[in-house]
Parts: C-alpha cells; structure tokens; sequence
C-alpha cells in the first residue's frame, strides 16, 4: 500500500531528511535520469509506485511466533527487560499452545506483534520445535483479508500449505502455514485475523 498522496507517477521525489543511522553507503539507482547510472541515498528517495503486479494477498507482517520453554518468564522478560506491554493471552488447545501476544505502547492496526508460543505438552509442534532447536524465532506470520482466496492463489503458483483448510488460531483467528520447503526454510504463517482482532 502506497503512503496517503503518493501519486502513480514513476518519478521519486525527495522526502524530508531523517536519522539516516546505519544506512550511510546505501545507493539505489536514480530512476528520474534514465540510463545515466546515478544514484541517491536510500533515505532521501521514496518511489511513488513499484514496477511488480502485487495482487496485495498481503496485509501486512502480523506478528513474529518466539518458541519458549516458559510463557511466564518469557512475559516477564519482554515487559521488563524490552518495554513490550501483553495484549493478548490464551491457551489453544487445538495447536497445543499457551500463548500471549506483546505489543508495543502505541499499538497501530498494522503494527507487527511479538507472539510468545509456550508448549502445552512435550507432543506439541511447539516442545518439539524446543527440543529440536532451543528457544528462538518459530515462525512469521502475514495477515490476510481472505485467507481462502490467498490459499488458493498460492496453490496456483505451486506453493504446498500444511492444512487442506484454515484453522483455528490466536483470537478466533482463520489460519494456516506455507510450507518452509517452499518459503525459503521459514514456517510463514498465514492469519485472518478473527472479528475485534487488530
């Protein structure tokens, strides 16, 4: 999704100066001179359009899944340590999960959660995830609008998913998984998100 009153031109168009922190060196082509090879700081340029038919089977980054051996301590640990604030806890019984969405303190619609997956029993994906490879990042999830339009488009271009139809997730959530062999080794995560959800 393009920013409010970004137009459809093929121009960039300088935007106001910010931190430019860690990004010193970075050139992208400057496409308003054509052919010339001439290039610009990444912070000072913003493209009004991208040269790709995304369908926008998207959203946005929903949140990034963290296996822990203990939901309560890894609580603890992200509010007092990293600032994070919970928004959300439940147990699903389904997925064989306690878990517990953090947020940060201006929480948008579209902002990206952190969510904190603890096993429920030692048959869990999540306590074989552990045993296999220690605490750390799981998954990462994108939110849909229609998961079953999603699912199909991506059955289309050949992309394997983990059910034959969504199931129930964080929130009364609509979700399921593309399979990591054909994400790049990441279990992605799909989520429609439930009424009153985001």
């Amino acid at each position: 999704m393009l920013p409010e009153g970004v137009g459809n031109s093929r121009q960039a168009r300088t935007k106001p100066s910010t931190s430019t922190a860690g990004l010193a060196g970075a050139v992208v082509p400057d496409r308003t001179s054509s052919g010339s090879g001439a290039a610009a700081l990444c912070s000072d340029v913003l493209w009004d359009d991208v040269d790709m038919d995304n369908t926008d089977l998207f959203i946005c980054i929903d949140h990034v899944g963290l296996a822990v051996p203990d939901l309560d301590e890894a609580i603890k640990f992200h509010t007092e340590v990293f600032g994070w604030r919970e928004l959300h806890r439940e147990v699903n019984e389904e997925q064989g999960v306690a878990e517990a969405m953090m947020g940060t303190g201006t929480q948008l619609p579209e902002s990206a959660q952190i969510q904190l997956l603890a096993p429920l029993s030692e048959n869990s994906s999540i306590a074989k995830f552990l045993a296999k490879n220690g605490p750390g990042m799981q998954q990462l999830c994108y939110r849909v609008a229609d998961i079953d339009a999603v699912c199909a488009t991506l059955r289309e271009r050949g992309v394997r998913l983990l059910y034959p139809e969504p199931k129930t997730g964080t929130g009364g959530a609509r979700i399921n998984f593309v399979h990591p062999k054909d994400s790049g080794g990441i279990l992605l995560e799909l989520t429609e998100p439930g009424t009153g959800e985001h």
